[in-house]
Formats: C-alpha cells, structure tokens, sequence
C-alpha cells in the first residue's frame, strides 16, 4: 500500500483467506505477530499467523503479503509451512493484547482494549500498530470468537456499547503495552537495536557475551538474522548458526544471500552440511553445492547466484519494477544482465549488461535488447581475486557478470564482496569515523 494507505482494525481480520497470486486460496488468518519497542513507540506488525488446510499454523511475513484488501490477504506465493513457534520478543494481538487493561495517559483512567488498527508505513513495507480502540469502566467480554474461531467484538451482533464510553487513541495515548526503558532482556535489546543496519546490529552482536548473542540471535526473524550473519565475522557466525535448530538453520541459509550462506555452508562439517543442504528447497541447495565447487578466492566463489536477469524482449519498464525491489542492495540493483532463456542460472547465452543510468535516459517501452552494453568482457569463474579487483577498478565497476565457455551467465559480484575478501580478517574490530573537515574516513586512533 503506498502513502495515505486506510487503516485497518485487527478485528477484520481475523479468520479472513489468505491467497497465492494464482487466486488459490492457502489458508486464512489466526492472529498477528507484532514486536513491542521501547517507549511508547508503536510496535512493529511482523507477520500473520495463518491456518493451513491442514489445520497447521504457520507464519507469513508482512514482507511477503502484497496486499490486504476486499477482506482478503494476496501473498507473494511463497510461503514456509514450518509450524509457527513463537519467539521470545513476539506478541500475539488476539492472544495478548486485546481485552488488556491500559491507562489513557491524559486522564490516568483505567481501559479495556477492545480493538487495534494497523497502518503500513509511507514508501515502506513496514507496518506498525498506531490506533488503540479502548473501552472506560469495568474491564470484561471485550472480545469473544466465533464458531469459525472469528474475532468478534462486543459492538458487533447485539453487544451494543453498554459498560462504558468507548473511543479510539494513538499508541502514545496509553501506558501499560510497551517495554521498559532500562529492562536487559532480549525483547529490551532488540527493541532497543531495532532501527540499525545489519553491520552495525552485528559490530553490537560482536561485542555481547555468548549467552547474550545467542539470545539475540534467537529472537530476531529469520531474514533478519541472515542479514546480520552476512556481516559477522567467521567465528561468530559458526557459534551461532550452531546453537539454532536444524529447520532454522535450514531457513536462515535460504533468506541469506547465496554466496554468504555457501561461505557458512563450506565451514561447517561435511555431515552438518549435507543434513542443512537436504532440508533447504532443492533449487537453493542446488546453488549452494555449486557455489562450493569454486574456490573462495575466485569469481565463482564470489558471486551470488541470484542477479536481475531478464530476456532481451523484456522492457526497460520491466527492468525498473525489478530493481525498485527493496530487499535488492544497491550494488546488485544496479545493472540487469539480459540472457536467452532460461532466466535462472545457468542461464542461455550472455547479452550484455544494462546499467540503471541507461535504464532512466529510455523510454519505458524500449526493449533492453536494443540498448546492451557488450564491449565489456564478462569474468571468467576461475578468475582469480587480484584478477577481479583490478576489472573492478579498471572499469569503475559496481556489479559484473560471471560467465561459463559455453556462454551462460552463472551469477555475477559485487564490489562489497571483492572489498569483503581484502580487506585485513579483523577489519570488523576496526572502528571507523569521518574526519569532517576532509571528508575522509580512518581509523580510530590514526
């Protein structure tokens, strides 16, 4: 939903289908998983819990649901039917925080939550909880479920509104939801963390004491916590990544980049390896076991598997939806590789690049096959470190291709992985500031 987008009542939507893209339904909506920050901030909305067919209960990503409208989730179609455990920094609205008793800041009077509205963020995916619907005077039958296990509120089928004044609130407006300020628990540090980037939440992550850690580690979502394993040094990662059971392993693996979650892959023992590989999607573990054929220090151990690939009757309009993609990071949204079919990797044969620049001075209607850049010689995968770097910085490069003989474009690097495998092993402990007055960055005490 884009800026202005309505608000939503929890109360709708519980028990409403949740649908693939196809139209097919795949189950319907149990509760909502949110995470409680510092303050009076407005927590966070993580996902939904929804129902299978199979009476199973899983968790579906608010960054995997592209729509809620007409009483009706539309999900991305990719979904994890691992059963839904909740996690130590997670609410359930349904099962926690409705029929709670609260205090309106501005009179100090006790209230009974009768209802919560959500909002996604302006130009983000991200949503959050801003409405508090409360009910003055005795506290009792705010919510009750239906025979389909439906939220069904008091107001609604004969309640009536006897028992007090009800009115609607922002967050800020009452007190009795929120953590504490100083409390030490994971919930307390994540909430505290939860506005860093994932090297900065690692460099913290880093630092903790090992029980700590592994607490923190536990409670972040997986897409989280493989954007941080991304950014930890070796040891860190392996200590963690062997404290989580097998299944999230399993996952976090999938939501990490593939040449990240290969690196991990080829550090662990042959057993451990092949048990993680057998429980990931075959597609992934496929690209794992290719990437570990190469050796780290070549192209083929450096690229990622997963670049923008398009075919050359694609438009330039085509081009930019796909690299607008906010999980994309800005070195791998930066040009398109077109390919004859197939799109995945290994692809038919290698085009040529388009680089977003181009992208923005054409017409949407321009078919990227007509505006290739294909003077520029693609990296072989058995080229070495010192090889890639110097066509990093011979061309001014940000992003390039890897290429097979045959002329299939295996995946392509990025200048962050080049800079990831030169720079000094403990660079990590290494804190940097900007001198102002120069512009220049150095270390701490140079």
């Amino acid at each position: 939903m884009a800026a202005g987008a309505p608000r939503i009542f929890v109360s709708h939507l519980s028990g409403i289908a949740v649908f693939d893209p196809a139209g097919d339904q795949v189950g319907r909506v149990r509760d909502l998983v949110v995470m409680l920050r510092v303050g009076n901030k407005p927590p966070r909305l993580l996902g939904l819990v929804v129902e299978l067919a199979t009476r199973r209960r899983i968790f579906l990503p608010m960054t995997r649901v592209t729509g809620i409208e007409s009483g009706q989730v539309i999900t991305t179609g990719v979904l994890n039917v691992r059963r839904f455990e909740q996690r130590p920094t997670e609410r359930l609205v349904f099962g926690e925080l409705l029929d709670r008793r609260v205090t309106l800041v501005e009179t100090g009077e006790q209230v009974t939550v009768l209802d919560l509205a959500v909002q996604q963020l302006p130009a983000r995916r991200d949503w959050e909880i801003d409405r508090v619907f409360v009910r003055k005077g005795r506290k009792g039958g705010a919510f009750r479920r239906d025979e389909k296990g439906r939220v069904a509120l008091p107001w609604k089928g004969g309640g009536g509104r006897r028992g007090g004044e009800t009115l609607t609130v922002e967050w800020s407006g009452v007190t009795g939801f929120s953590l504490e300020e100083h409390g030490q628990g994971a919930e307390n540090l994540l909430a505290t963390f939860e506005q860093l980037r994932p090297a900065d939440l690692a460099n913290v992550l880093h630092h903790l004491s090992a029980k700590r850690r592994a607490e923190v580690a536990a409670a972040l979502d997986d897409d989280r916590l493989a954007d941080v394993l991304e950014e930890l040094p070796e040891d860190d990662q392996i200590e963690i990544f062997g404290k989580l059971a097998e299944e999230r392993a399993a996952d976090v693996l999938e939501a990490m980049d593939p040449d990240d979650a290969a690196d991990l892959l080829g550090e662990l023992p042959d057993a451990d390896k092949e048990r993680l590989l057998s429980l990931m999607k075959p597609a992934d573990a496929a690209d794992m076991r290719r990437l570990m054929a190469y050796e780290e220090h070549t192209a083929g151990g450096l690229m990622t598997t997963e670049p923008i690939v398009l075919r050359p009757d694609a438009t330039v309009a085509d081009a930019l939806a796909r690299i607008r993609n906010p999980d994309l990071s800005p070195a791998h949204a930066a040009q398109i590789y077109v390919c004859r079919p197939p799109e995945e990797t290994p692809t038919g044969k290698y085009l040529g690049t388009v680089h977003f620049q181009r992208l923005l001075r054409d017409p949407p209607y321009t078919l990227v096959g007509s505006i290739l850049d294909d003077a520029l010689q693609p990296l072989e995968p058995d080229a070495a470190l010192p090889v890639v770097a110097g066509f990093f910085a011979t061309y001014d490069m940000v992003a390039a291709p890897v290429v097979d003989d045959s002329g299939s474009l295996l995946g392509a690097i990025t200048v962050d992985d080049v800079l990831d495998h030169m720079l000094p092993e403990d660079w990590r402990e290494t804190e940097y500031h900007l001198d102002e007055a120069n512009g220049e960055v150095s270390p701490d005490g140079a």
